[in-house]
């Protein structure tokens, strides 16, 4: 009965699909017939964005990445206390990397959202978003400027320059694009208000040029001060969206002075991103994070032939042998990369729809599995049983305890708007829901055991750790099998005389409840 019901919800939904896109096709060609022979042949011009939008999340997340490098080639001396170490990376590598991740991953966000708005380009919007591409691929060198010269206001003033011409550019993108409706979405080509959403959209993206602009100013008379307002650039929709609500709860009720509804650029935490986008980047940081991995071991651990020849007599095998713990980190580390890619690509699979509050936590994940690089340096860099093995080993353990509880933040967020976000079949508390929140549950639980397992057996925390890397793969293989036995005892525990079903009503739709409704 409850696969009827679920099968009937999904042909119902497609059906809604099918009936909105069958109106947009119909509006869009009364569109076309109102355009003047001039903007037919512009239109015949244009072409999807598809290729440019991939083009564009693969350079963003490759910049975004490669921030780590500096941070995991960090060379530590054995006699050198870690943890002294790790404080003095974290005032410098460590927060560059972590700011410049997050504010790369802030433009390709605001990038998502103007090219939702504009969905075909011609050359004139190809060679924009180049330039606009050029100076998001610039901004690592200016924030590493900054980082290394804090009190030297010329870092400062490079950033917020390279921030102010990115602003000016999408302001120039906006304004070709609504001067061509055929190139926007098919929400804005049929409404009337595409004058409200054109000022609308300017104000937003002009308020980021506008708070560096003042950042740069104040670096000339307080320094300090900029480095606030550009952590404001960083979280200002959410700021926006925490005033906006102290404010109307100060009035008395909501304030939407929208003349109809505005899907884009509202600052909201419900507002949609591109899933595809955010799968395309996301993807770009797993697979880049995997090949930084293989490139230490060629770079690091080919032995040279002189050195084969005289120590070991010219036996290779017997040279490599030296290398077997860093052959293990790198299998370990790679283990862990790919895992966590598959509980994020499963993860997306029962995603219809992601959000700016699931594309933060989604954010928040890969700035974490970025840093995965940088544990695998610290897993092998030390002798074993010292100090700063354990040490680096529980850095480690954070770092993926880390990047896996944002992913189950991640779901949790989707579950409070489960009907918008979700596929109907995952509802909360089905049998989908539960072998996903194990997926998910499962690194997090495993990282945070580790790490006290290694603070009871210091001794052997390598073990223990490597020990980690390999049983994880095998519990991804067994997890739905304890998942459907768990529930089975779970059902015989709690209800273990099933009424008939023509006696008793079905209580299926309290289990089809949104997850914010359970809770409240």
């Amino acid at each position: 009965m409850g696969e009827h019901d679920g099968s009937e919800i999904i042909e119902h939904h497609d059906d809604e699909e099918m009936e909105k896109r069958n109106r947009f096709r119909n509006d869009s060609n009364s569109l076309l017939e109102s355009l003047t022979p001039s903007e037919r042949d512009g239109q015949r011009s244009t072409q999807p964005s598809h290729r440019l939008l991939a083009y564009s999340d693969a350079l963003i997340s490759i910049i975004a990445t490669v921030m780590i490098l500096p941070v995991a080639h960090t060379k530590f001396q054995n006699t050198e206390e870690l943890k002294d170490s790790i404080q003095l990376l974290l005032t410098t590598k460590i927060a560059v990397y972590l700011m410049t991740f997050l504010i790369v991953t802030v433009a390709w966000a605001a990038h998502i959202r103007l090219f939702q708005v504009i969905e075909r380009i011609d050359d004139t919007l190809a060679l924009l978003n180049l330039a606009c591409m050029m100076l998001i691929t610039f901004l690592p060198y200016t924030f590493s400027l900054m980082a290394t010269f804090p009190n030297n206001v010329l870092g400062i003033v490079f950033f917020c320059a390279c921030v102010i011409v990115i602003g000016l550019i999408q302001a120039v993108i906006v304004i070709y694009g609504f001067s061509r409706p055929f190139l926007l979405n098919e929400h804005i080509q049929m409404s009337e208000n595409r004058a409200y959403y054109r000022r609308h959209i300017l104000e937003i993206i002009m308020k980021v040029p506008l708070m560096c602009f003042f950042a740069s100013i104040f670096s000339f008379i307080f320094f300090q001060l900029s480095y606030v307002l550009l952590a404001i650039v960083i979280f200002m929709p959410y700021i926006s969206q925490c005033l906006k609500w102290i404010r109307n709860k100060a009035i008395g009720g909501p304030s939407d002075d929208t003349p109809d509804s505005m899907l884009f650029y509202t600052y909201h935490p419900n507002e949609p991103l591109s899933k595809e986008r955010v799968e395309s980047f996301s993807d770009g940081v797993y697979a880049i994070v995997a090949t930084l991995l293989i490139l230490d071991i060629c770079e690091d651990n080919v032995p040279d032939p002189s050195l084969v020849q005289k120590e070991f007599g010219g036996s290779l095998f017997a040279a490599l042998q030296e290398y077997g713990h860093e052959y293990l980190a790198y299998f370990g580390s790679f283990a862990t990369v790919g895992l966590l890619w598959f509980v994020h690509h499963s993860l997306f699979l029962h995603v219809t729809r992601a959000t700016r509050l699931m594309g933060l936590f989604n954010t928040f994940s890969l700035a974490f599995i970025g840093g995965l690089p940088l544990a695998y340096q610290l897993t092998h860099e030390f002798p074993s049983g010292s100090r700063n093995e354990l040490e680096a080993i529980q850095i480690s353990c954070v770092i993926i305890f880390f990047a896996g509880l944002f992913q189950l933040a991640l779901w949790v967020t989707a579950l409070f708007s489960e009907h918008e976000t979700l596929h109907p079949y995952v509802h909360y508390g089905g049998r989908e829901h539960a072998f996903m929140f194990a997926k998910l549950s499962l690194y997090p639980c495993v990282a945070l055991g580790t790490f006290f397992f290694t603070c009871i057996l210091s001794r052997f925390s390598a073990p223990i750790f490597h020990l980690m890397q390999i049983a994880v793969p095998f519990a991804f293989l067994l997890l739905r099998l304890l998942v459907r036995v768990t529930l089975a005892v779970l059902r015989w525990l709690f209800c273990p005389a099933r009424p008939e079903v023509g006696n008793t009503p079905v209580e299926e739709d309290d289990s089809r409840l949104p997850f914010n409704d359970i809770v409240t």
